[in-house]
């Protein structure tokens, strides 16, 4: 039986910062998967499995659901006769944290993706397409929408746009504020290339951050930490808010019209960096 990573289990979906896709054939990745640091783990019954071979890949992710492996689930798109038997196999399941959806294009495949479950599943958006991006905010603002990702190999399939962090600036900056705009937690950021070494992950993740994103799928468990490293509060903004705090609860006076936007970025520094484990005395 797989045994969750403690911290990862505790952390709330909305604060996931690394989003682990495991193949659901490889049934022999599930439980390092699981015990890895990876804030979320998904297991892949998309991109990753040959048409031939869904049944039996679904059959697995059922299973381990139901044995004590919790995770979330990509299921295939909305557009093929997987679908349905994906979410009709999953509901009610034991152990399935939430849904991941890829294709996504318009609002109401997210409510009748969340209306085939049970109550109370979350469903990400994956959007992967130009016409997706376009629609970024109805999605977001879409009954069901947890919170959006950004498929940017397949969005770079659709429109032709290269790789580089200025290529992809606008449909990061989209879902940035559709998510914004939804009232939804950060927009999660596409895989750094699996053959990327975990320096060049965590250099990778900078666009990540500077968007604004606050998630990242991953495809190598060997990205987990640099993804979660490069999505936390730095040293530097942890000592920051340190001192900021230390010199408010000491009764410093405020001084000008900054002080209290400082103070509230400090708090959520703090707020985050305890939630990853980060915050010591």
């Amino acid at each position: 039986m797989g045994i969750r990573n403690k911290r990862a289990a505790a952390l709330p979906a909305k604060l996931s910062r690394s989003w682990l896709l495991v193949n659901a054939m490889r049934t022999e990745l599930f439980e390092p998967a699981l015990m890895s640091d990876s804030d979320s783990v998904v297991y892949d019954l998309e991109a990753s499995v040959p048409e031939d071979r869904k049944d039996e890949a679904r059959e697995n992710v059922v299973r381990a659901l139901s044995s004590g492996m919790p995770a979330w689930v990509r299921v295939n798109a909305m557009n093929t006769e997987h679908w349905a038997r994906d979410l009709d196999a999953l509901d009610a399941v034991e152990g399935l944290r939430g849904i991941v959806l890829p294709e996504t294009e318009r609002p109401e495949q997210v409510t009748l993706t969340a209306m085939r479950l049970h109550a109370g599943v979350p469903v990400i958006a994956l959007i992967e397409s130009a016409r997706g991006i376009e629609r970024a905010t109805d999605i977001a603002l879409a009954p069901g929408t947890f919170r959006l990702a950004f498929g940017t190999n397949d969005f770079r399939k659709d429109t032709g746009v290269s790789d580089s962090p200025l290529a992809l600036a606008y449909a990061r900056g989209k879902l940035v504020v559709a998510s914004r705009v939804g009232k939804l937690p950060g927009a999660i950021d596409g895989p750094p290339p699996v053959t990327d070494t975990s320096e060049e992950a965590r250099l990778g993740s900078r666009a990540t951050v500077e968007m604004g994103m606050t998630g990242r799928l991953c495809l190598n468990v060997d990205h987990v930490d640099a993804i979660n490293t490069a999505l936390s509060p730095s040293d530097d903004e942890r000592r920051w808010a340190k001192d900021m705090i230390a010199r408010h609860e000491a009764g410093e006076e405020i001084g000008d019209g900054s002080y209290l936007p400082r103070l509230k970025r400090a708090q959520k520094i703090a707020a985050l960096a305890d939630s990853y484990g980060l915050w010591k005395d």
